[in-house]
């Protein structure tokens, strides 16, 4: 209930009644004045109360009335104390106080009502209803001011120092309240006032009297107080408060205090107030505390307890001197710069050791006061620190603490200053054993129990709980009742210290992390609103400037001494907790270093975190050479030097793990604590939540941690996670359940921290990955030149920070996979294998992870991606290579589909192989390729088809594995193929991509740039198909070279059909040709070594087993896979621009081929010759084709598409093969308008002849080279030609002549014959010999005989039906056959060579041959072969005119007189037996013309030759030989009578046409034939000869009948009868004198008996049979010439005959009854010339 509610204010008119009545009553006897003031007092009330009726409209009207009179209302009551009856008095208070709580008292009332209790407390009543009172006028209204009020506060401190306590302590209480009622008042009236007026104008001058004028009333009250407690306190007279007797110092000092701390507003706003902080406040507590300054601990007795200053310092004074000064620091600071600078210098020399005990504690909580501060720390930061020529007080605070800490540990309780110096100084021995006395080994002691402490070399110190983190709660600063200095339990000061410094990196790291992160999010706002508005940033709310400088002059200032110790806190906590706090304080300020960008402190602390987690004295130069800059850093405080104490050994930590250390040098054993593993898990904290900031100390981090999974023997497994292992080396790790418990936890932690730097931003992770490579570099250093087990942290995390960092791989792939491939080349096979693992791990995850955008649309980051995978190509190691294949083989199972523009990089890696990489390698290898051709082909860019060939063709190159090679060269099979079937998709893309590479190819100005430009780009997809097929072709080895041939011919001729026209010249000239030069340099220069095996067990045939063997298997494969493609593509080749020159080229090949020394190439060559002369050039109309036929030679018409369909490599059905090709070849059409040429025009021929002759040519080269014979003086033939060969070479003429018939000259026909003979005269190597001979036993022509002919029948045949013009040919044709008719008897000479001539081999003789020898064989069967090819072909053409005139008759009868002369020596009988049937024949026919054309003379020398050969056939020189039978001899006989016979009807007939020699000469013959005895004598050899008697005889009749003749019709044949009649005669004179002179002999030689006998028959046998005959001849004779007319028979011949009779007349004698008869017959008709007729010599002379 309100004090001016209508109610209350009823109350109080009862109560003030009620109070006056019973005032009245207590003073009715004895003081009546004052019953009656009571009275009237009531009187006056119900009149206030009358005049103001209505109390509930408006009570305040009714108070105001009694305020108005309250003097009067009143006074009964002042009265009432004046009676000094404690009854009355303390009614007479009570009520007066009911007035004043109602504020119904004005200021005059107050006025007297103070004067009242001023008189009552000088006479010592009611002292405490006094101060009662005096709170409750004062607090309840503001009426009392100046003097009133000043009289009033010093009744209060008068009554503080009475005798009585309780007294003193309400008045203590009292002025306390009154003191900050006045305060309050002037806050109160400053309100009412805001506003209202303005300031009051700065003061002028110094004096603060002149100050209060421009105060109001309750400030200058306050003002006045102030200035008097400051007055006071200093021991001087107060202004103000008049009256005051006493007054003590701590008491002052308290309400300085209190008014400083409650009202800090009154002092900062107004001037005067300032004023008197300045110049009253700050002098008087630096003067006060001028003892304590000077005091040096030991230098003064003991301490009094007077007021006066002395000079020991003083515990209740200095104690609030430092309360005083922390209030001023932390209100006023602003406004006391200067002094707060001294006070804080102080402040740090109190900390001092030299100081007492008591004041360092008070001091250190003084600074823990501040610490928890810290904007006030910014501001002595900005102030001092960062200010010229100013004190480092912020530095100095904090290395205060600093150095208070390291003193606590060295400085023992109590001792001289001398050794406290040397403790300080770092050095001493002796301190060390002197500190805390026997304690020490108590302290040890209790070290092992559980009380948090912190111990360091021996000095032991507990750790107390002092206050609440982040409030600095003081202990000592609180004992304000104390007079005497405390004593400081041990432990005190350093706890608080600790927190001190706690509490200080709290609030520091806090603040700035606050304030950056507002900073922050402001900038990131304004980027914001900068990018949506697209506008330049806004001026407004810029970052203070210097907030940046503040912070980083801050940490600069404070992290020396915070590190130095908080690192020796660390290093002797005994405490988990204390030691977490220790870390977390270490990792915030190295958090906040990095936040700010401040390398070295960051590096420092966490240098110091690392050290902690490693065991002490472990040997990691990134630590040490970090300490080492710090340590050498010695600041100083005060001029005292702090060292940064380096960690003591003497741990009592509990051993948790034992473990290997990771260095070079071999140390033994390491062992870990928990305090250790405690600063690990620190470690992985600051690097998982503050990995942003670490930057370069990432190496720190990461190499400490890297040391500690190798102590505790982590090994990385798959995906870089470590996992506990063993530790290679053996069981020295050695870890306790303790720890083991924690590894999984670790090793989860190490991983997420790894997981977390996909948090991290850009620059942050790349110096992570920096860190991770460098580390790995030392790792890599390490395992050079040893076999232990290498560190593979750094590799397995580069693994990991990769493979979480997917989303943004592209910032660090390349420095990434740049250091992971140097690992891949490290000679440690197990570093090696990591590198491989890590590299491939991250490509397939790269590969895997869904990008955005996908890496379908971001080519750029999939060849970054593939790149390093193509990289490890350049690696050398086996195991890389398989790692990389592995690899490419799981891409290609897993992403194969998207690869897009990464195949050429995949294709690429697949092909890189190397000889030297060994077979499993390759194999594994060619899987990848076998899979891409398998199943990807279609999904890949059109682009990298010709990169499938390259690699494919590298297979088929390598030389590790045969089978691989062989496969792979199916594998192009199988992607022609696909080439094929998917042409027109490939052409597409082709060519869409070939128009994007002009169009950048012509903006660069350059020229495209692809193999074989400008075909067709699917032309050039081919024609690099075919290249590599080509150099497939070439391969060292035999099995490759055959496969890759027969593949390579099989697509052209399957697919050939695909090119473009121009492209064909590409193929013909960059593929054909080429290869053929290849193989043909290769073939020449291929080693005739013998090559025993061909690896392993496999047994070579001897036609295989030399280099040079297998080359030529290769040249006959590839030279006929040409000749097949001219010939199957002609019609399309015909149509480029040079198909001559290629035409030339191909002969070339073939001709070099053919002359090649190996039978295997040569014969091949003829083959393909022969294959290509099958083209028939397309022809006028059906009977060309017909006459073709005629003559033997079938008509090859060629496919117009060019084969396509008729040879589509083995065994394999083209689908769709004319369709696409026809597609294609229309759209080429249509793009490059360039029409195909017509297809010839009926009547029009394709010019060949150009071609044919070439053709012509080549073959004349061969032959003329192949058959012409060694030179003289070569001991052994290099090669001669085999049969084989020659015979095929041969056998192209018929072929070949088809087609150059029409310009075939006699020119020609001469090459041909050379060639035909030379052929024919090369003899065969017996020991090939049986395989030129069929198996049967007739004597036979080898095929080349028969070749021979043929060639010379196709000829002949043509000849016969060609024009007149050609048959000039006819007699070289019979010279060509009679040259071979000599061979039966004059075999042919192979230049010197010795050959031993078989006239007639049958099979079986063969073996008779030596071995090697050279044999000429069956050259009569072709002899009489080509005699009877004589024959026929004279048949036919006898007549012709230039058989006559070039005399072939005569060079027939010219070549038989040879055989006909020989005889029965020639090699064989059946030759001039055949030669006698052929003259015959030939003369049946020849002789007749002969006559015919006799008269052109073109026949004369024609008859001396008949003559002669007549002659050497009949009277032979050779003898019959002994074996011949009787009936064969007849036979012989027989023929001999044939040619008489043929003499008798065709020659003598016509002798009237033929020359007169001649038939002389024949004349002769007959006779010489028709005379029996060949010789007079005899020798013994000629006893055997037989008599030809039949033949004989048919010469003399043949003589006889032309002796004469009744039908001499002209001189001619009047003539021959004469010639014959003289012959007969002649001879028929010479046989009878013969026989006569015979007969005389006989009877005369003494012969022995046997051969008498011998030469008896004889001479019987012989003489009687030719005697008779020449008898009966004459007889004969007599009888015609009796017939003849006489005028027929000139003189001549009667003296003949007539001579003849006395020759007659003496072989009478003889014995021979036969000869006798004879002789009578012939002398008989003698008879008949006795009487010499008349007429007879008339008609002789007429």
């Amino acid at each position: 209930m309100s004090t001016s509610s209508p109610e209350a204010v009823k109350k109080l008119l009862e109560n003030m009644q009620t109070d006056l009545r019973s005032l009245s009553m207590e003073c009715k006897k004895k003081f009546p004045p004052v019953k009656e003031a009571a009275e009237s007092g009531i009187v006056k009330i119900k009149t206030i109360a009358a005049r103001n009726t209505d109390i509930l409209a408006d009570p305040t009207e009714l108070l105001n009335s009694l305020k108005e009179n309250s003097s009067e209302v009143v006074q009964p009551f002042l009265m009432g104390c004046g009676t000094k009856e404690p009854k009355i008095t303390q009614l007479c208070l009570a009520a007066i106080q009911r007035l004043m709580s109602h504020e119904v008292v004005s200021e005059a009332a107050a006025g007297n009502i103070i004067n009242m209790l001023w008189q009552l407390m000088e006479n010592g009543l009611e002292e405490l209803k006094l101060l009662q009172t005096v709170l409750v006028l004062l607090t309840t209204n503001t009426v009392v001011h100046d003097e009133v009020l000043s009289k009033a506060i010093v009744l209060c401190f008068r009554l503080h120092f009475t005798k009585d306590n309780i007294t003193n302590n309400t008045a203590a209480a009292t002025v306390r309240q009154v003191v900050t009622v006045v305060f309050e008042r002037m806050v109160a009236e400053d309100e009412r006032f805001k506003g209202m007026a303005e300031e009051p104008p700065p003061v002028q001058g110094n004096s603060n009297r002149r100050s209060v004028s421009t105060l109001r009333p309750s400030a200058k009250d306050a003002y006045m107080l102030f200035q008097d407690l400051c007055q006071l306190v200093n021991a001087d007279a107060p202004y103000w408060l008049v009256g005051m007797t006493e007054m003590t110092r701590t008491f002052g000092l308290e309400l300085l205090e209190s008014v400083l701390n409650d009202f800090p507003g009154v002092f900062l706003q107004h001037q005067e107030f300032s004023f008197l902080l300045k110049e009253r406040v700050c002098p008087l507590v630096i003067k006060l505390f001028s003892p304590n300054i000077k005091f040096r601990q030991g230098s003064s007795g003991g301490s009094a307890a007077s007021p006066a200053p002395v000079e020991k310092p003083y515990f209740p004074i200095c104690m609030r001197l430092l309360r005083v000064v922390s209030v001023l620091i932390k209100h006023f600071y602003s406004l006391l710069v200067t002094e707060c600078e001294i006070f804080l210098s102080l402040l740090v020399k109190f900390l001092d050791g030299e100081k007492p005990q008591w004041l360092r504690a008070v001091a250190v909580e003084s600074v823990h006061r501040l610490c928890v501060q810290p904007h006030l720390l910014r501001s002595f930061c900005q102030s001092y620190d960062m200010k010229q020529h100013s004190t480092k007080v912020f530095r100095d605070i904090v290395n205060a603490l600093g150095s208070f800490i390291q003193s606590l540990f060295i400085v023992p309780s109590a001792g001289n200053p001398a050794s406290v110096n040397a403790v300080a100084g770092g050095s001493g021995s002796a301190a060390q054993t002197a500190v805390q006395g026997g304690q020490g080994v108590a302290g040890v002691g209790g070290g092992l129990t559980t009380q948090a402490a912190f111990e360091y070399r021996g000095t032991w110190i507990p750790l107390m709980t002092v206050s609440v983190q982040g409030s600095a709660k003081a202990t000592y600063l609180e004992m304000l009742d104390k007079v005497e200095p405390p004593s400081i339990p041990e432990g005190y000061a350093m706890s608080v210290a600790f927190s001190a410094l706690l509490d200080l990196v709290r609030g520091i790291t806090s603040m700035i992390e606050r304030e950056l992160s507002l900073e922050e999010e402001a900038a990131a706002a304004e980027a914001a609103t900068r990018e949506g508005l697209e506008a330049p940033a806004s001026e407004e709310s810029p970052p203070e400037p210097l907030a940046h400088q503040v912070w980083e002059e801050m940490v600069n200032a404070c992290w020396c001494g915070l590190l130095a110790a908080l690192s020796l806190l660390l290093d002797a906590s005994t405490d988990e907790s204390a030691t977490e706090s220790i870390l977390k304080a270490e990792l915030t300020m190295a958090s906040l270093c990095g936040r700010l960008s401040l390398v070295t402190p960051r590096d420092a602390f966490i240098t110091a975190i690392c050290k902690a987690s490693l065991p002490p004295h472990y040997a990691l130069t990134v630590l040490s050479s970090n300490a080492t800059t710090l340590s050498n850093k010695s600041y100083s405080i005060q001029g005292q030097n702090v060292q940064i104490i380096s960690p003591s050994s003497e741990s009592h930590q509990q051993v948790v793990a034992v473990g290997q250390p990771l260095t070079v040098q071999h140390q033994g054993t390491v062992v870990l604590t928990a305090k250790n593993i405690q600063c690990m898990r620190t470690l992985l904290n600051l690097a998982h939540c503050h990995g942003a900031v670490l930057g370069t100390s990432w190496q720190l981090v990461l190499a400490t941690l890297q040391h500690l999974v190798w102590i505790l023997g982590l090994k990385p497994g798959v995906g870089g996670v470590l996992k506990p292992g063993r530790a290679v080396e053996g069981p020295s790790t050695v870890l306790t359940t303790a720890v083991m418990t924690d590894l999984p936890v670790i090793s989860n932690i190490l991983s997420r921290l790894f997981e977390s730097s996909q948090y991290l931003d850009d620059v942050s992770l790349h110096h992570l990955i920096n860190a991770l490579c460098s580390l790995s570099m030392e790792a890599m250093e390490m395992a050079y030149g040893n076999n232990k087990e290498p560190s593979l942290f750094a590799v397995a995390k580069l693994l990991e920070t990769g493979l979480v960092n997917m989303d943004r791989i592209e910032i660090l792939w390349r420095p990434l996979t740049a250091h992971l491939l140097e690992v891949c080349q490290h000679p440690n096979a197990r570093m090696r294998e990591w590198g491989a693992e890590a590299v491939t791990s991250l490509i397939k995850a790269g590969l895997s992870y869904k990008h955005e955008p996908p890496l379908s649309q971001n080519q750029r980051l999939q060849l970054l991606l593939l790149n390093p995978l193509k990289e490890l190509s350049n690696v050398l190691h086996a195991d890389i290579r398989q790692k990389q294949l592995e690899c490419v083989l799981q891409i290609l199972q897993s992403q194969g589909d998207s690869l897009g523009p990464g195949w050429p990089l995949v294709l690429n890696v697949i092909g890189a192989i190397r000889n030297d990489q060994g077979e499993s390698l390759i194999r594994t290898a060619f899987q990848c390729l076998q899979l891409v051709v398998t199943d990807f082909l279609p999904t890949m860019p059109c682009t990298c088809l010709q990169i499938v060939v390259e690699v494919a063709g590298s297979f088929g190159l390598q030389n590790q594995e045969l089978n691989i090679s062989l496969t792979s060269i199916g594998l192009l099979w199988n992607i022609s193929d696909y080439f094929f079937q998917r042409g027109e998709a490939i052409t597409d893309e082709l060519e869409r991509e070939e128009a994007l590479l002009e169009k950048q190819a012509q903006e660069k100005g350059e020229p495209l740039n692809r193999p074989f430009h400008p075909a067709p780009p699917f032309d050039c997809l081919w024609l690099c198909l075919y290249a590599k097929l080509g150099e497939l072709c070439v391969d060292p080895r035999p099995a490759v070279r055959k496969s890759a041939g027969q593949t390579l011919f099989s697509t052209i001729a399957a697919h050939g059909t695909l090119l473009q026209q121009p492209t064909w010249h590409i193929v013909v000239w960059k593929v054909l040709f080429h290869l053929l030069d290849c193989v043909r340099k290769s073939s020449t220069t291929a080693d005739k070594e013998k090559i025993e095996s061909g690896g392993g067990n496999i047994l070579i045939h001897h036609s295989r087993d030399t280099a040079e063997k297998q080359w030529a298997e290769t040249w006959v494969l590839t030279l006929a896979g040409v000749a097949r493609i001219f010939n199957t593509r002609r019609y399309l080749l015909q149509q480029l621009g040079d198909f001559f020159k290629a035409w030339e080229v191909l002969l070339d090949h073939i001709q070099s081929a053919a002359l090649s020394k190996n039978n295997e190439v040569s014969l091949a060559a003829l083959k393909s010759f022969q294959e290509i002369l099958q083209i028939v050039t397309p022809v006028k109309d059906a009977d060309k084709s017909d006459a073709l036929a005629a003559m033997g030679v079938p008509p090859v018409l060629v496919d117009p598409l060019g084969g396509a369909t008729t040879a589509a490599g083995p065994g394999r059905p083209l689908l769709r093969s004319d369709s696409l090709a026809e597609r294609l070849a229309q759209r080429y059409m249509n793009s490059a308008q360039a029409q195909l040429p017509p297809p010839p025009a009926p009547g029009e021929e394709l010019d060949d002849s150009a071609l044919w002759w070439s053709a012509w040519n080549t073959w004349y080269r061969t032959g003329t080279e192949c058959t012409r014979p060694p030179p003289p003086g070569a001991d052994k033939p290099s090669f001669i030609p085999s049969q084989p060969f020659l015979t095929a070479l041969v056998q192209i003429f018929p072929a070949l002549y088809q087609h150059v018939k029409g310009g075939f000259s006699m020119e020609d026909l001469r090459k041909l014959g050379v060639i035909l003979h030379g052929a024919v005269s090369v003899p065969i190597s017996s020991d090939a010999s049986p395989f030129i001979l069929p198996s049967y036993t007739e004597a036979v022509l080898t095929s080349l005989q028969e070749a021979v002919l043929t060639a010379l029948d196709v000829l002949q045949k043509a000849i016969c039906v060609g024009p007149e013009t050609l048959q000039v040919m006819y007699p070289a044709i019979f010279e060509q056959l009679l040259l071979f008719v000599e061979f039966s008897c004059k075999p042919p000479q192979y230049g010197k060579l010795e050959t031993k001539h078989v006239a007639n081999a049958k099979y079986n003789q063969i073996q008779l041959f030596a071995p090697a020898e050279w044999v000429a064989l069956n050259y009569v069967p072709f002899a009489e072969r080509s005699l009877e090819v004589v024959v026929d072909l004279y048949h036919k053409t006898a007549c012709h005119k230039a058989v006559i005139n070039e005399k072939v008759l005569q060079n027939i009868i010219k070549t038989l007189r040879m055989p006909l002369g020989l005889k029965y020596a020639c090699p064989a009988e059946s030759t001039w037996k055949l030669a006698v049937s052929s003259l015959l024949k030939v003369l049946s026919i020849g002789l007749p013309v002969a006559r015919q054309h006799a008269s052109s003379g073109k026949f004369d020398t024609m008859w001396p030759e008949l003559a002669g050969a007549f002659e050497d056939f009949l009277f032979t020189k050779s003898t019959p030989p002994d074996n011949l039978s009787i009936q064969e001899f007849q036979k012989n006989e027989a023929i001999d009578v044939e040619v008489v016979q043929l003499i008798s009807t065709e020659i003598l007939p016509f002798a009237n046409f033929i020359p007169k020699e001649f038939v002389g000469q024949i004349m002769a013959m007959l006779n010489k034939g028709s005379i029996h005895s060949q010789s007079s004598s005899f020798t013994e050899a000629e006893i055997d000869v037989r008599m030809r008697e039949e033949f004989s005889k048919v010469c003399f009749e043949t003589l006889l009948q032309f002796s004469f003749s009744n039908k001499a019709t002209t001189p001619q044949e009047g003539y021959i009868s004469r010639m014959a009649l003289s012959v007969l005669l002649q001879r028929a004179q010479d046989v009878l004198r013969r026989y006569v002179e015979d007969e005389r002999l006989s009877g005369r030689c003494p012969l022995p008996s046997a051969q008498r006998m011998k030469l008896d028959c004889h001479l019987l046998r012989q003489q009687v049979t030719e005697i008779i005959f020449v008898l009966k001849a004459v007889s004969t004779l007599m009888d015609s010439l009796k017939k003849t007319q006489p005028e027929n028979v000139d003189s001549n011949t009667w003296a003949q005959v007539i001579a003849l009779y006395p020759t007659l007349v003496e072989c009478i004698t003889c014995s021979s009854s036969e000869v006798s008869s004879a002789l009578k017959e012939a002398l008989g008709p003698f008879k008949d010339f006795m009487q010499p007729p008349v007429s007879k010599v008339q008609n002789g002379e007429s």
